[in-house]
């Protein structure tokens, strides 16, 4: 084991509560693969599971104060989310033994000691920026530590331990965990009010990240985009405090920024051109959208900054083979392809349909959409209908609620009722609402599914009765 991947003491034997999250999964990969003794419960076996049993991890199904004794001597540390509520059995039981309790980020926090750190956050884009940044990264053979929101399509992971010194982190600000982390090189892909469940009001949101600025650790960079006015604000505000910026996008203007002078999309992805240091050059984009060109354009950013050199990193990029769940292709049925998407916020919804719609040629979208969390769907339905509208067919579900509670008259509906201009569905119950996109595509259309909760089991179910269809004639 290398000397930046000392395994602090409080975590050499872990219990992780709600470790098949993308979140925990990920923290219990790498503290296996430094040494540490891994026990875990959740409420439902997970596909990550068989990977952490083969590495030695100890997973039950549910949860029991019980569960604490896999190891003699109990856990040095038990680990949460801000999903675990104070009356979880494992939760009472570690506190009333006086067991550590760490949050999810302060462990996280624990494995980059030694390394250098760069930490991607935004509203929208840092998972696909974190995979972009670590995939360059890889290619440039640097072998960094890593920890996604999302697993690589390379790879099929969400972390990994590295030998390098490096240390690659999606930053959440959902819950403002990610004040926990001191990075050495920070990304804002954009910030735009998110989470007001937590955050409470749009104004607390947007202090969060000038808070997250203030703890880049000194002789460190923030990298901005330019074209997202509470971004550049807050780039603007640490640049007077000192702080050393980077900036990218098409209205930059600096000799350290990247000025995006424009995307030309393909079939499959797109060319951004940069001007950087003064110089013209073309960067691949294997993924689609201009969106996605941005996020390239950061992690270009990041990675010069982390001393990887730019042809290498160019040819990461352009290699780059997407994240799971981000316009994940999962296949091709009576001349219909489909596709799974995460986006679950109208601005991500928008900019994911608009880079659909080139992908589909002369096909026609159809989405299935899947709100997530009642109180995003209530502040926001006006503005998902609008996105929606960029689609051809929309059948809209019922709101995922996940950590939330139900509350009255916020559906599904609430949003499929201002849908304006295109054909619009609304459909609660899951099999008919495959019975009804099954439906309403034609041969050589585009179908994706969309949103942050369980509708990515959708896409097998749809592809499965486009292939009866085809097999009836």
């Amino acid at each position: 084991m290398s000397e930046t991947a000392e395994l602090p003491p409080v975590l050499r034997r872990a219990h992780l509560i709600g470790i098949g999250g993308a979140g925990m999964s990920g923290i219990a990969r790498i503290l296996l693969a430094r040494g540490a003794q891994v026990s875990g419960s959740d409420a439902k076996d997970s596909r990550a599971f068989s990977t952490l049993r083969g590495q030695g991890a100890v997973i039950v199904i549910g949860q029991s104060a019980d569960n604490l004794d896999a190891f003699d001597g109990g856990p040095s540390a038990v680990v949460v989310s801000t999903a675990i509520k104070e009356t979880n059995p494992e939760l009472v039981a570690a506190r009333e033994r006086g067991i550590t309790v760490l949050h999810r980020a302060q462990a996280l926090a624990g494995l980059m000691e030694g390394h250098r750190v760069a930490c991607i956050a935004g509203t929208h884009g840092k998972t696909s920026t974190t995979s972009m940044l670590t995939v360059a990264l890889q290619h440039c053979r640097l072998d960094p530590s890593f920890a996604i929101g999302g697993d690589l399509n390379e790879s099929g992971a969400n972390a990994h331990h590295g030998s390098g010194g490096i240390f690659v982190a999606e930053a959440d600000e959902s819950d403002g965990s990610f004040l926990t982390y001191t990075p050495s090189v920070a990304v804002v892909t954009n910030v735009e009010p998110d989470h007001l469940d937590h955050h409470g009001t749009p104004e607390a949101y947007v202090a969060v990240f000038t808070e997250f600025a203030k703890r880049i650790e000194p002789g460190g960079v923030l990298i901005v985009c330019g074209d997202d006015a509470p971004a550049a604000a807050m780039a603007d505000r640490a640049e007077a405090d000192g702080l050393r910026v980077r900036r990218y996008g098409r209205t930059v203007t600096g000799a350290e920024d990247a000025k995006v002078l424009g995307y030309t999309p393909g079939p499959e992805g797109g060319v951004v051109r940069i001007v950087l240091q003064g110089n013209e050059i073309d960067v691949k984009v294997a993924v689609p959208g201009e969106h996605m060109a941005l996020n390239a354009t950061a992690a270009l950013l990041a990675g010069l900054e982390l001393g990887a050199p730019l042809e290498g990193l160019a040819e990461g990029l352009a290699a780059f083979g997407g994240v799971r769940r981000r316009f994940e292709f999962k296949g091709r049925a009576d001349d219909v392809r489909v596709y799974d998407d995460y986006a679950h916020h109208p601005t991500e919804v928008a900019a994911q349909l608009k880079a659909v719609r080139h992908a589909a040629g002369s096909g026609r979208v159809v989405v299935v959409f899947q709100p997530h969390l009642y109180s995003r769907t209530k502040t926001f339905s006006t503005e998902f209908a609008e996105a929606l509208s960029l689609a051809d067919e929309v059948v809209v579900l019922d709101v995922f609620g996940a950590r939330e509670e139900p509350e009255p008259g916020v559906t599904g509906a609430l949003i499929a009722d201002q849908v304006k201009g295109t054909s619009v569905h609304y459909e609660p119950a899951f099999d008919l609402a495959v019975t009804l996109a099954v439906g309403l595509v034609k041969p050589g259309d585009l179908l994706v599914t969309m949103g942050a909760g369980d509708v990515t089991s959708l896409g097998p179910e749809i592809l499965a009765e486009l292939d009866r269809r085809s097999e009836q004639g």
